[in-house]
């Protein structure tokens, strides 16, 4: 277990979209300074465009950055953290903390990989993470100790909601909430269209569909209601909603969702292996 006290020194390594959305919220939050953090990329041109944007240091030596951060946050692609941790292993020690949103990298995988017994934090964050309304869960590995997740659980907590869950179960959240916001956008962009088909101005239908998403998501989320109690309290007995359902499930709508997450999760099964 990893006990930290004082400001935290904070490697951000792979300040790509969701490095750099994390970046830029832990700034937002006021709880972490510009001095504190240091993100790396693979081109000096991304480096110099995120660090003029947000006025941190940024660099493409992970293994230094590494070396010197108190908590180091691994943020590239799955295809690209085998040979990131070869580089930055040998720099890493002991009362450090590494906490990874690659997604399907176990933290076996990682810890294998580094020289020492270093506590390992997995999350399975999703995009939202740009506007601090993020949905993140966290696993231990098994050098993790309660700091550890506690420190993982800050910095993901500025920027959305946090749920800590065992391991076996981020794949599965990987389908659901990682790559969920994909399917509402999708279902966004389809009912706008409806929308356009039916004579509605592209805008206009977009502003009905997305404050119509947010109260709707806001229901389910504050009410405690079933979505079922909810979605019936929308569908009077012959009228246009639920004739709308019919034809949904009649296109086995439901189905082909819960289908879609299955795969979403077998995918990050593979991406983990």
């Amino acid at each position: 277990m990893t006990d930290h006290t004082g400001p935290l020194r904070l490697a951000i390594v792979g300040a790509g979209r969701m490095g750099e959305a994390l970046l830029s919220g832990l700034l937002r939050s006021g709880a972490w300074t510009a001095d504190q953090i240091v993100c790396t990329t693979r081109s000096q041109r991304r480096a110099d465009l995120v660090g003029e944007r947000h006025d941190v240091i940024v660099h493409t030596n992970s293994a230094e950055a590494a070396a010197a951060a108190d908590v180091v946050l691994i943020a590239v692609k799955p295809q690209s953290i085998a040979s990131l941790l070869a580089e930055i292993a040998p720099k890493l020690h002991r009362g450090q903390t590494v906490i990874s949103v690659a997604a399907g990298v176990s933290t076996a995988t990682i810890e294998a990989a580094l020289l020492e017994d270093i506590p390992v934090v997995r999350v399975m964050s999703n995009v939202p993470v740009q506007v601090d309304e993020a949905m993140s869960v966290l696993a231990a590995g098994a050098h993790a100790g309660p700091a550890d997740v506690e420190v993982a659980r800050t910095i993901l907590g500025h920027v959305g909601k946090v749920l800590e869950l065992a391991e076996e179960q981020l794949d599965a959240v990987t389908g659901l909430s990682g790559s969920g916001p994909a399917y509402v956008f999708l279902l966004a962009e389809t009912m706008i269209e409806a929308g356009i088909l039916l004579g509605i101005p592209r805008d206009v239908a977009t502003e009905l569909i997305a404050q119509t998403m947010v109260g709707s998501a806001r229901m389910l989320r504050d009410s405690g209601r079933h979505p079922v109690e909810l979605r019936e309290s929308v569908t009077s007995p012959g009228g246009t909603t639920i004739a709308a359902i019919r034809v949904l499930e009649q296109e086995r709508v439901r189905a082909a969702f819960i289908n879609a997450i299955e795969a979403a999760t077998l995918r990050s099964r593979e991406l983990g292996a």
